[in-house]
C-alpha cells in the first residue's frame, strides 16, 4: 500500500462470471495497488441475485480508498482493470467477468458523458448499500428492501 492522501473514494467490485470471489478478491488488490492509492477498508464479499439483469448470481464488495488519481484518472484506471480481466460489455447489464464502478469521490458531483458522481443508481442496490454500511456506517445510507444480500465472506 502506498503513502497515498486524497480524498474519501468509494469503489463498488462486482462479477458473475467464472470464479468470482477469487475475481473480487484479486480485483481489491489491484486497485489498492493503483498508482497513489491507498485502501483505507474493505468490506467482507456478499452474493446476490442480478438487479435488472440476467445470468449467475454476483460476488460483490465495496472498497474505501484515498487516491491522488482525479476521478476521470481513476475511472480510466478501473476500466482498465476490468479489461485485464476480460470484461466485455456486449449489451446492457449483461454478465460479467469485473465490473468497477466509482460510487463516490469525496463531496463531488460529476455529471459528463462518461461519469457520474455519486453513482446515480447505488441509492437502489443493496448489493452496494449493505457492503457500504459495513465499513462506513457512520454514514447515512439508505435501505433497499426486496432484494437479499447474503454475506459470504471476508
Amino acid at each position: 500500500m502506498s503513502n497515498a492522501t486524497g480524498e474519501r473514494v468509494f469503489v463498488g467490485l462486482g462479477a458473475n462470471l467464472g470464479d468470482a470471489a477469487a475475481t473480487v478478491r484479486v480485483a481489491l488488490d489491484a486497485v489498492a495497488a493503483l498508482p497513489g492509492t491507498r485502501c483505507v477498508r474493505r468490506s467482507s464479499l456478499y452474493r446476490s441475485a442480478p438487479v435488472q439483469a440476467s445470468g449467475p448470481d454476483y460476488v460483490n464488495a465495496v472498497m474505501e480508498l484515498r487516491t491522488a488519481l482525479e476521478p476521470a484518472a481513476l475511472l480510466k484506471a478501473l476500466r482498465g482493470i476490468e479489461q485485464e480481466f476480460g470484461r466485455q460489455r456486449p449489451y446492457l447489464n449483461a454478465p460479467r467477468t469485473l465490473d468497477l464502478d466509482l460510487l463516490a469521490y469525496g463531496d463531488r458531483r460529476i455529471d459528463s458523458p462518461d461519469l457520474t458522481l455519486p453513482h446515480p443508481r447505488m441509492h437502489e442496490r443493496a448489493f452496494v448499500l449493505v457492503p457500504l454500511a459495513e465499513i462506513a456506517p457512520e454514514l447515512a445510507w439508505p435501505r433497499v428492501t426486496g432484494q437479499i444480500v447474503e454475506r459470504i465472506g471476508p
